[in-house]
């Protein structure tokens, strides 16, 4: 579960079961059980399954995405401003242009609330059809892949933490920046059993994250960034098997497993915004910025990706799933009939950008494998 193929698979898997499922004879009693409580309620702890899942198992995967940002902010391919100026620049354009379409689509309406939702990549599943499809591609297309998904987990992790916080304890937010201190101090004594001490600093952040009114995933980004860059890497070898694996397969399978919604009467501009913002908002935001930014750039911070290369890497980066999933749940929790178009939105929005992107990625690396006479 180390490859990217596996967990891209295992993810679509999860979510067609998940989907699939809700809307079988056997629906109604898996909907009552991801919205089943449990846990000690004195502790604040009584949450529905499916809150488990996107609070606590999602915070692992949150986690190695703030690994792997510490490791290539220090050592990575965003380590050198020059090299990662291209990478970013795009990210911003895919970032805006979905959003932009979305807000001209929503303005005035209840729905603007779930502009972030088309702004999301998902890093797993599109890094996972890149290696499906992208044979053959220069090696520079999965680092600008690789390079705009982590700024673009960046910007999400900043829209949750800001737009996504309600009714905030200071208190509990202090008691988690405490805890985070204590531990950054812990990672200097090389004699304690430092995993231990992480997994422990982990549950306690996620605990006092959680009570504070700040999305718990942010403990696990705030975690990662913590623990040395030196370090990063192996523990994202060792942790990210268990997410591909384990935490983002249960979470697309219930974040999906969701009624088919009945659109007659439907005022809302919402499954428009998400399914026109994620495929053509990313690709027009991130080709177009991306061409601009290797234009400009200096001759040695240039990226030796053709126009149709980006345009290919761009339709990929429209894949939001996991983390698009996460915003369409925050953005309309009190609203189901809204949440479920939103979700049926992003998964075809995704299945789409999927579609172009493994396409384009076949035909580039086709072209790269003949020019070299393979």
């Amino acid at each position: 579960m180390k490859s990217d193929r596996s967990a891209a698979l295992a993810l679509m898997a999860a979510a067609i079961a998940g989907l699939v499922l809700a809307n079988s004879p056997f629906g109604t009693s898996l909907l009552e059980f991801k919205h089943l409580y449990l846990g000690p309620e004195s502790w604040g702890l009584k949450l529905s399954i499916e809150h488990w899942v996107s609070d606590l198992f999602l915070a692992v995967f949150f986690l190695v995405a703030g690994l792997e940002l510490k490791y290539e902010l220090r050592s990575g391919v965003l380590s050198k401003p020059a090299t990662a100026m291209v990478p970013i620049i795009a990210a911003m354009g895919g970032v805006l242009v979905p959003a932009l379409i979305y807000v001209a689509l929503n303005a005035g309406t209840d729905g603007i609330r779930g502009w972030p939702i088309p702004t999301a990549t998902d890093i797993a599943f599109a890094l996972g059809v890149l290696a499906i499809f992208g044979r053959g591609l220069p090696k520079q297309a999965r680092i600008f892949l690789l390079a705009l998904a982590i700024f673009d987990d960046l910007v999400a992790i900043l829209i949750i933490a800001v737009f996504f916080t309600s009714d905030l304890e200071v208190s509990w937010l202090i008691a988690a920046v405490a805890v985070a201190l204590l531990h950054l101090l812990l990672e200097r004594f090389k004699r304690l059993p430092l995993n231990l001490v992480r997994l422990i600093s982990f549950l306690v952040l996620w605990y006092f994250v959680l009570q504070s009114g700040v999305h718990a995933t942010i403990a696990g980004v705030l975690l990662g960034l913590i623990i040395p860059a030196r370090k990063a890497h192996v523990l994202v070898g060792k942790i990210q098997p268990w997410t591909n694996a384990l935490v983002l397969p249960l979470f697309a399978f219930f974040a999906v497993a969701i009624e088919l919604p009945s659109f007659s009467g439907s005022n809302s501009n919402v499954f428009l915004g998400i399914v026109i913002g994620l495929p053509l908002g990313k690709i027009v935001g991130i080709t177009v910025f991306a061409l601009v930014a290797n234009l400009l750039a200096k001759q040695d911070a240039r990226m030796e990706l053709k126009a149709l290369d980006f345009l290919a890497v761009a339709a990929l980066a429209g894949v939001g799933f996991t983390v698009s999933l996460l915003m369409a749940k925050l953005a309309f929790e009190d609203s189901p009939e809204i949440a479920a178009e939103a979700t049926l939105a992003v998964i075809l929005g995704s299945v789409i950008s999927m579609m172009i992107g493994a396409a384009l990625a076949q035909a580039r690396g086709k072209h790269y494998r003949k020019l070299q006479g393979q």
